[in-house]
């Protein structure tokens, strides 16, 4: 609870995924990947519930070691293309009522909870209905473009930006999928965490913001927590 305002928070983990097998549990740094997730969950000094839901009994086992809720979660909820909104709905309507629902993807590790509580100290903050989390971009986006079958390159940069050193750009920002907090009437009313109005971004560092999708990745954040 913060500021008499409750938040439900939510792990959704899937069991199935195509890019990289068994993703949600592979290991990092000696424990599977969702337990970075549920620690960060856990240690949060605002989050009253956490839950984990999933339609993999692996997933639930791991889950079930920890002081937490889990949820089983349909078949016809699990696929490629069932949507976030579907999945934290079916948690809300399993659960007691709270005020705000957050959000942890269990592919996001190295958010912790400190990252959570600042999050939702920004949400008080801003009076905001939504909070997402962001990072800057790798490399931004003013100098792409696409290129066509004769890869000509006429054109690719606008003159503007042509004679710029990337440094002198505006800085672009990006969704990192690290955190998603919504007043739960809000999240209902618009089918989604990303609302019309009064949602606000929650800035966060590069390195915190690793996103495990492939291979490379398990590794990239191998190697930041080592160094850390």
């Amino acid at each position: 609870m913060h500021k008499n305002k409750t938040f439900l928070g939510i792990i959704p983990a899937r069991g199935g995924s195509k890019r990289l097998p068994k993703k949600n549990i592979l290991n990092l740094n000696g424990k599977p990947l969702i337990t970075w997730s549920i620690e960060a969950g856990l240690k949060s000094a605002y989050i009253d519930k956490l839950i984990v839901s999933s339609d993999n009994d692996e997933i639930l086992n791991i889950a079930n070691n920890h002081p937490i809720d889990t949820l089983k979660r349909p078949n016809e909820l699990a696929d490629d293309k069932t949507s976030s909104f579907e999945t934290i709905k079916h948690v809300i309507d399993n659960s007691v009522k709270y005020d705000y629902v957050v959000m942890l993807q269990a592919t996001s590790p190295l958010r912790n909870h400190k990252h959570i509580d600042k999050a939702i100290e920004l949400l008080e903050e801003k009076n905001a209905d939504a909070i997402i989390s962001v990072c800057e971009v790798n490399h931004n986006p003013l100098w792409s473009n696409i290129i066509d079958d004769s890869l000509s390159l006429k054109g690719f940069l606008k003159d503007d930006v042509l004679n710029k050193r990337s440094q002198d750009l505006e800085k672009y920002y990006q969704l990192n999928g690290a955190i998603y907090i919504c007043k739960i009437s809000k999240f209902i009313e618009e089918k989604g965490f990303f609302l019309k109005d009064n949602i606000y971004a929650f800035k966060m560092d590069r390195g915190s913001s690793i996103d495990i999708d492939e291979r490379i990745d398990l590794k990239i954040a191998e190697a930041l927590i080592e160094n850390s």
